[in-house]
C-alpha cells in the first residue's frame, strides 16, 4: 500500500512552487483571487518578508502543496491513504475530494488569518524524551501552563504554551541527560489550550462549508485514525488546539500495510519520522482481508533508543481558554444485533409506555451534554428496538442540525431517536431556536432536562400537530420527557399548559387555534421522569421517597384533570444493577432512563481517557460539586472524584462566589491558585477571553451586567472553568488529568461491580444495547426469583 504525506508549516521557503505554477494556470488565477493578490510573488519573491508571518504561510503553502499534489495525480494513480502534519491536514483533504480547491484555500486563509492573531506564546521542540517523560519534566518544572502540541515520534514532542512558562522548561530540558531542544519560531502556542479562542471562531466559519465524505482515507490529526464520513468540520476545529498525533497516525499508516510513502512539501520534514517508526520493533505493518482491517494491536511504550529527527512544528501563533470545540462523531463500530425481545423483560414497565414510543422495553437512554450521547449512540439503540436521546446541551444549531439529519438518514431507526432541550438561563432564545430546528426536522421525542417550570418553547414543542380524534379525544403527536426531581416541578408538567401561553403561541404564529385547543385536554408531558442519584440536577433527591411521591401524585392530577389516559412515572438515576432496575419498577415506576452506564460505551461521544476512568469507578468515586449551567444559583450534579481533582476546586470556587463580592476581594495565595490550578491563566486574559466568548455566542446582556457588578464577573469568570474542564474530559487532554469534569452517578461503579468478570468488563465490549438487554432481562430474572421465594403470610 501507498500512502502520500502533506508537510505543514514550517516547511515553507522562498522559491517553493516555481516548477509547478506554469503547469496549473487556473490554481494560480484563483488563489490570485481568492487572496487578493500573487501566490506566485509571494511564494517566489516574498517581496515584503511576509512568507514567514502564519496568515500568509497557510495559503501559500496549501497552493503549493495542492499543485504539487494535482501534478501527482496528474501523472500516476492516487495512494490507498493519505495523510497531512497539521495545515498539511487540508492537502490531504482536498486529495481525497472532501472539498474543491477554492473552498480549501478560503478555509486555510481563515486559519491562518486566526491562528496569526496569537501572541504571547511560543513553541519548543523536544528531542530525546518520549511524552511521558515531557510530561514528567513539566510537572518537575511547575510547568502547568505547558502543553504538548506535537506527538512527533517516540523520542520527539513539541511543547507550547507562554513564553515566559518556556524559559524554565528549556533549562530543564538542557539539564536532562540524551535530550535537547529547539525553540520554535512561532508567536503563538499552536495545537494548546490558548488557541480555543480561535477554535472556536473557526468552527463558527466551518459550519458554512459543506464537506464531503473523502474518497480515499484521510488520517486526522486529532485521533490519528481515519476521517468518519461526517464531521471533518468538527475534527478541523479541534485540530487548533488539540495535539497533532503525528506517531499516532504513522504508526496507524504502518499498521493498515503501508509500505511506501511519497513527502509533499517544500522542504523534507516528514520522511525521516517515517523511518524513525518503521525502525520501531512493534510497528508490524497489518493485513488486509475481505473482511476488512485486522484489530489494532495494543500500543507499547516507544522504544527510548528511537532515532529522533529534525523537528517539526507549526512556525505561529495562540490564546488562552475559552469554551468549547464540537464534539467528534466516535469511530464507527459492528453495527447492533436485530432486536428481540426477552418476553419477561418486555413485560416489566407500562404496555401503553412501550406502545407509545415504539420500544420493545420500557427503557430510554437518556441524553448527556455536548453530544456524549452521540448520533452513534442513539442510532444503534433505535436499531435495537430502543430509544435514546441525543444530547444537544451545550451545542451549537449548526451540530445539532447535523445530527438529526444523520438521524433521520439513518436506516432501521423507525423515528425511534429523540434529543434533549435543555434549559439555559444565560441564554434568552436559544429553547426558542432549538424548538423550531426540531420541528423544522419533524423530530417527534424531545427529553425536558433542568427546568423548573413550562416555558413557551416546550409548550410548542409538544402541541404542534396536536389535534382532535374522531371520537373527539385530544391527541398529541409529540412526546415530552420531563426530568424532575421535585414534585412541584413535576405537578406544573402534569397539568395543561397555562392558558395566557397558549393564547400568546396562538397570537404569535407558533400554534393553531386547533392545537391549543387540543392541548387545553392534555399534559404538557404525559411522561415524568424522577430524577434521584443521578449526574444531572437532581437536587440531592432519593429515588426511594420521590418515586413513590410522584406517582401518587400523578394519579391524583390524572383525576383531577379527567384525562383519558393515565400520567406515568419513570425513574432515572443510580440504575447501575438490575437489582436496581427491578427496585423502580416495585416502586411503582412505568419506565427507567439510563445515563452515566452508557457513558462508559464505545458509542459515547467521550474520550476513552474518561471511559477508562469510569470502567474503574467504584461505588463511592462520586462527589457532589456545583452545576456550571447554574452556578450562581448553587444547584449541584455528581461527578467523578477518583482520579480528578474536579470537584475539590468546583466546591472551592462556589465557596469563593458566595463569600466574595468580587475578584478584586480574593487574596493574594487565592488568586494564585486560581490562576494556576483552574484558570491556567493570568486573570485579565481569562476574562478577556471569557467576556470574548460571551459577546461571540451573543450574550452580550452577561458581559454588560459582569462590567456592572463584579461578583458577575467573579461568577462567569469561574463559570470557564466549568466550561474547559468539561472539554478536557471530552477530548482525553492529557495535560489537562487532573481538571477533569465528568458528571457521573454512582450507578457507573455499580455496574462495574456488576459486569466484573464477564464478557462484558471490557467498556469496549459495553455497547449500549447490551447494557440494557443486561439490565432489563436481569430486572426480570431478580423479580421472579424475588417472587418465587416469597411466602405469603
Amino acid at each position: 500500500m501507498k500512502g502520500w504525506l502533506f508537510a505543514g508549516q514550517g516547511s515553507q521557503r522562498a522559491g517553493m512552487g516555481e516548477e509547478l505554477f506554469d503547469l496549473f494556470p487556473a490554481y494560480e488565477a484563483t488563489a490570485d483571487r481568492v487572496l487578493g493578490e500573487s501566490v506566485r510573488a509571494l511564494c517566489l519573491d516574498d517581496p515584503d518578508g511576509r512568507l514567514n508571518r502564519t496568515r500568509w504561510t497557510q495559503p501559500a503553502l496549501y497552493v503549493v502543496n495542492a499543485l504539487a499534489c494535482a501534478r501527482a495525480l496528474a501523472e500516476g494513480p492516487a495512494p490507498d491513504v493519505l495523510a497531512g502534519h497539521s495545515l498539511g491536514e487540508y492537502n490531504a483533504l482536498l486529495a481525497a475530494g472532501c472539498f474543491d480547491f477554492e473552498t480549501g484555500l478560503r478555509i486555510v486563509r481563515r486559519r491562518g488569518e486566526l491562528m496569526g492573531e496569537a501572541d504571547g506564546g511560543a513553541m519548543l521542540a523536544v528531542v530525546g524524551l518520549a511524552p511521558d517523560a515531557v510530561r514528567a519534566l513539566l510537572d518537575r518544572c511547575g510547568a502547568a501552563d505547558i502543553d504538548l502540541a506535537n506527538l512527533n515520534t517516540g523520542t520527539q514532542v513539541v511543547v507550547a504554551g507562554p513564553a515566559g512558562s518556556m524559559k524554565a522548561v528549556r533549562a530543564a530540558v538542557r539539564a536532562t541527560p540524551g535530550a535537547r531542544c529547539v525553540p520554535l519560531a512561532t508567536s503563538g502556542a499552536f495545537h494548546s489550550r490558548y488557541m480555543r479562542p480561535a477554535q472556536e471562531r473557526f468552527a463558527a466559519f466551518l459550519a458554512t462549508v459543506e464537506f464531503r465524505p473523502p474518497r480515499i482515507p484521510v488520517l486526522a490529526n486529532v485521533t490519528g485514525r481515519p476521517y468518519p464520513p461526517e464531521g471533518a468540520a468538527d475534527l478541523l476545529a479541534r485540530q487548533i488546539a488539540a495535539p497533532v498525533r503525528w506517531h499516532e497516525t504513522l504508526r496507524e499508516l504502518v499498521r493498515r500495510g503501508v509500505t511506501e510513502v511519497r513527502e509533499f512539501g517544500p522542504r523534507p520534514m516528514l520522511r525521516p519520522m517515517w523511518e524513525s517508526v518503521l525502525a520501531e520493533p512493534d510497528t508490524t505493518p497489518r493485513t488486509e482481508s475481505r473482511l476488512g482491517s485486522l484489530p489494532t494491536p495494543p500500543e507499547r511504550p516507544d522504544p527510548p533508543e528511537a532515532r529522533a529527527p529534525e523537528p517539526a512544528g507549526e512556525r505561529t501563533e495562540v490564546r488562552p481558554a475559552a469554551p468549547a470545540p464540537e464534539p467528534v462523531p466516535v469511530r464507527p463500530e459492528a453495527p447492533a444485533p436485530e432486536p428481540v425481545a426477552d418476553p419477561a423483560a418486555a413485560r416489566l414497565g407500562s404496555a401503553e409506555f412501550r406502545e407509545d414510543h415504539g420500544v420493545r422495553y420500557a427503557y430510554l437512554a437518556g441524553s448527556m451534554f455536548r453530544g456524549v450521547s452521540s448520533v452513534e449512540l442513539v442510532a444503534r439503540l433505535g436499531r435495537a428496538g430502543l430509544r435514546g436521546y441525543f444530547g444537544a446541551g451545550g451545542l451549537g444549531l449548526g451540530t445539532v442540525e447535523k445530527a438529526l439529519v444523520a438521524l433521520a438518514g439513518t436506516p432501521g431507526l423507525d423515528g425511534r431517536y429523540g434529543v434533549n432541550l435543555l434549559h439555559d438561563l444565560t441564554r434568552p432564545g436559544a429553547e426558542d431556536a432549538l424548538t423550531a430546528l426540531l420541528l423544522r426536522h419533524d423530530v417527534r421525542h424531545v427529553e425536558a432536562a433542568a427546568f423548573t417550570t413550562v416555558t413557551p418553547a416546550l409548550v410548542r414543542f409538544r402541541f404542534t400537530g396536536a389535534h382532535r380524534a374522531a371520537d373527539g379525544t385530544p391527541v398529541a403527536v409529540r412526546t415530552l420527557i420531563a426530568k424532575c426531581s421535585r414534585p412541584e416541578v413535576a405537578a406544573h408538567f402534569m397539568a395543561p399548559p397555562p392558558e395566557a401561553m397558549l393564547r400568546g403561541l396562538v397570537a404569535q404564529g407558533a400554534l393553531t387555534p386547533a392545537e391549543a385547543e387540543a392541548a387545553r385536554g392534555l399534559p404538557v408531558a404525559q411522561d415524568i421522569c424522577v430524577e434521584g442519584d443521578s449526574a444531572g440536577h437532581t437536587d440531592g433527591g432519593v429515588s426511594l421517597a420521590l418515586v413513590p411521591t410522584t406517582v401518587a401524585l400523578a394519579g391524583e392530577l390524572t383525576a383531577r384533570h379527567g384525562y383519558a389516559r393515565r400520567l406515568r412515572v419513570g425513574a432515572c438515576g443510580g440504575l447501575g444493577t438490575p437489582e436496581a432496575v427491578a427496585a423502580a419498577f416495585v416502586l411503582g415506576a412505568d419506565f427507567v432512563v439510563t445515563g452515566s452506564v452508557n457513558q462508559c460505551s464505545p458509542q459515547a461521544g467521550t474520550s476513552d481517557a474518561v471511559k477508562d476512568l469510569l470502567a474503574a469507578l467504584d461505588v463511592q468515586d462520586t462527589a457532589y460539586a456545583p452545576a456550571g449551567d447554574l452556578f450562581e444559583l448553587g444547584s449541584r450534579v455528581q461527578v467523578v472524584r477518583k482520579g480528578t481533582l474536579f470537584a475539590a476546586r468546583a466546591n472551592k470556587l462556589h465557596q469563593l462566589y458566595r463569600r466574595h463580592s468580587g475578584l478584586h476581594d480574593l487574596d493574594e495565595a487565592t488568586l494564585g491558585w486560581l490562576e494556576r490550578d483552574c484558570l491556567r491563566a493570568p486573570l485579565d486574559q481569562a476574562w478577556k477571553e471569557t467576556r470574548a466568548h460571551y459577546l461571540d455566542t451573543g450574550r452580550a446582556h452577561e458581559v454588560e451586567r459582569a462590567e456592572r457588578d463584579p461578583r458577575h464577573r467573579m461568577a462567569l469568570v469561574f463559570k470557564s472553568y466549568f466550561a474547559r474542564t468539561n472539554r478536557a474530559a471530552q477530548e482525553g487532554d492529557p495535560a489537562e488529568r487532573a481538571n477533569y469534569q465528568v458528571h457521573c452517578g454512582p450507578a457507573a461503579g455499580a455496574f462495574n461491580r456488576t459486569v466484573a468478570g464477564t464478557a462484558l468488563e471490557p467498556w469496549r465490549e459495553r455497547h449500549v444495547e447490551r447494557i440494557a438487554e443486561l439490565l432489563m432481562t436481569g430486572a426480570a430474572r431478580v423479580l421472579a426469583a424475588r417472587l418465587a421465594a416469597w411466602t405469603p403470610p
